[in-house]
């Protein structure tokens, strides 16, 4: 199955088309780990053990880290979900830190941000390009 969708349509200001390229990767992100049932959610696809729940996990901190000032002390670990945290969980996790972190961009002039959001659009676009060949992997599922 094969589905895409364009660029995303954003504001007119600076901030406005780093949110809009943002908030377009997170939902790539979290559309590929939606639906993947258990075990192959958390199965890793490739030899350095990159899951699709784990990404999720990890983009999670990342935003929680630069958007919202909170210290992460072991990156290797953000990438690995806890046994008892479900698919649900931590996607459910992932949108709410997305809607604060979004908050707090709000509430911030472009300038100091062009940075963070530069990098977390360049992370997430990264991990979302995993993401892609991770689910590919586990039922051919294709595309945003």
């Amino acid at each position: 199955m094969s589905r895409d969708q364009g660029p995303p349509r954003t504001g007119p200001g600076e901030k406005d088309v780093l949110v809009g390229f943002l908030d377009y990767l997170r939902a790539s992100v979290a559309a590929k780990a939606e639906g993947v049932p258990e075990p192959q959610v958390r199965t890793p696809g490739v030899a350095s053990g990159t899951n699709l729940l784990g990404l999720v996990k990890h983009l999670t901190h990342v935003e929680r880290h630069w958007l919202l000032g909170e210290p992460v002390s072991d990156w290797k670990a953000t990438f690995h979900p806890a046994p008892d945290e479900t698919a649900e969980d931590v996607l459910a996790a992932y949108r709410d830190t997305g809607a604060r972190a979004n908050e707090a961009i709000a509430g911030l002039p472009a300038a100091g941000l062009r940075w963070r959001l530069t990098h977390l659009i360049e992370e997430t676009a990264r991990h979302a390009g995993h993401a892609d060949i991770l689910r590919e992997l586990i039922d051919g599922t294709r595309g945003r």
